[in-house]
């Protein structure tokens, strides 16, 4: 049986994404086998056992506070680089938002700034040359549409670094999204193996209207953000070919290539 490790960023922090991890692995991938490490909160690291990992969103600064685990997740990511370069065995990661600036910063894919502004709903997301043709991103629209909360991003790709490690971006902000200076880094194929999105692709539309129609968190968004950014993330949420298309095509998509990689008898997605 195939072993997971689900690395949980989110530091006690209530939140949509954890459960909807559970969810992808449960009714999808049921034989599966995964395990969850609280980084944050109990410096919890994962050792080199794991076929796959799964590194999630989770509030905060990605470069600050993580002195007490950050050397023992650095080390796991500088692990799985190199026994990936000479093992025919390979180990499979996917980083998600909070992840993925962190991963970015670690292996120098770009620059973790703070955004402009919050990112807060469901916006288009466009896809680069490299991404239309990517395992994972060929069958989305260009561009497609995603969940993204975040107060952080990654710019400035350090075009040098990528070709020296042979990453690749596969999506960016849509540039009508907003008119700040830069366009943030949404997708990266770091490896063969690895992957990273800024978004979140476990988000599902039943599991977001549930959560952000709850009257508590409702009023926190339309104090924080206004009336007219809740109803238009409630909308998209609503759309059948949006967050559901792209919740049905990149995580359940990683994983069941993995599983293709790693076993004899491929595990499609249910």
């Amino acid at each position: 049986m195939l072993k997971a490790a689900i690395i949980d960023m989110y530091d006690g922090t209530p939140n949509l994404g954890m459960a909807s991890i559970f969810r992808v692995f449960n009714e999808q991938f049921p034989d599966i086998e995964y395990e969850v490490y609280d980084i944050r909160g109990k410096q919890e690291v994962p050792s080199m056992q794991y076929d796959i990992y799964i590194s999630t969103g989770g509030p905060g600064h990605p470069l600050e506070g993580n002195e007490a685990w950050e050397d023992e997740y650095y080390k796991l990511l500088d692990d799985i680089w190199y026994h990936n370069q000479k093992s025919d065995s390979k180990k499979f990661v996917f980083f998600i938002c909070h992840s993925f600036q962190i991963a970015c910063d670690h292996f120098g894919v770009g620059k973790i700034t703070q955004r402009p502004q919050d990112s807060f709903g469901i916006f288009r997301v466009a896809k680069t040359e490299a991404g239309r043709t990517d395992r994972l991103f060929a069958s989305l629209p260009d561009p497609f549409y995603a969940a993204d909360f975040r107060s952080y991003q990654v710019i400035d790709a350090d075009v040098v670094r990528l070709q020296e490690l042979g990453i690749q971006i596969l999506a960016q902000e849509y540039h009508k999204n907003h008119d700040f200076p830069h366009l943030a880094l949404m997708a990266v194929r770091f490896s063969d193996t690895i992957y990273g999105v800024q978004f979140h692709p476990e988000a599902y539309p039943e599991g977001m209207l549930e959560y952000f129609q709850q009257e508590s968190r409702k009023k926190v968004i339309i104090e924080q953000f206004g009336r007219a950014a809740y109803e238009e993330m409630i909308f998209h949420t609503k759309d059948p070919i949006k967050v559901s298309l792209t919740n049905k095509k990149v995580l359940p998509g990683f994983l069941e290539y993995a599983t293709r990689s790693l076993t004899c008898t491929p595990i499609t997605a249910r």
